[in-house]
């Protein structure tokens, strides 16, 4: 089998929080699965690759997008939730725009490492997860979404994303 790895998104405090800035109420649902999912990987050796947006105090994309200020770089906000927390044999890798790969080391280090599949987790689904996901296409990668694992702000915009990266990209949903 391919070499593959486990790619974690945006599960930070500002996102998965009660009350946080952008708070995705569902991600608080996906977070078991998740954990099982990096235990899994961890146990069978596969690289856990967390990606966690990290913005300025006066990053564009606040103001471009109507976003309110999140995952401020050095505040609690941009961390990893607790329950998620990488450890020291992980690899985190910050971004600051919709895509893991966008101006990050993001392809670099999946290819150093030799990994030709990514499996996507995190959040928010039409948002960071599938920008990463069509990124990693066009990049060549193989992509496999765990449904069980990701977790949008409405429901019908996690479902299109969904249909979208299976039907368009060709993403495996698992």
């Amino acid at each position: 089998m391919a070499k593959r790895a486990l790619l974690v998104i945006d599960m930070l405090n500002d996102f998965v929080k009660e009350g946080a800035p952008l708070e995705v109420p569902d991600a608080r649902k996906v977070v078991p699965a998740i954990r099982e999912e990096i235990e899994r990987a961890r146990k069978e050796g596969e690289p856990v690759i967390y990606i966690c947006d990290s913005h300025d105090p006066d990053d564009r994309e606040f103001k471009r997008f109507g976003w309110p200020p999140h995952a401020v770089k050095g505040t609690s906000g941009a961390q990893v939730i607790d329950e998620l927390k990488p450890l020291n044999s992980d690899i985190v890798i910050e971004k600051k725009t919709y895509s893991g790969f966008y101006e990050t080391k993001l392809d670099t280090t999946l290819r150093t490492i030799g990994v030709e599949t990514v499996r996507l987790t995190g959040c928010v689904t039409h948002i960071c997860v599938m920008f990463t996901a069509s990124d990693a296409v066009l990049r060549g990668y193989d992509v496999e979404i765990l449904k069980s694992g990701v977790a949008g702000l409405a429901p019908e915009d996690h479902e299109a994303a969904l249909r979208i990266m299976k039907n368009v990209l060709g993403a495996r949903i698992v």
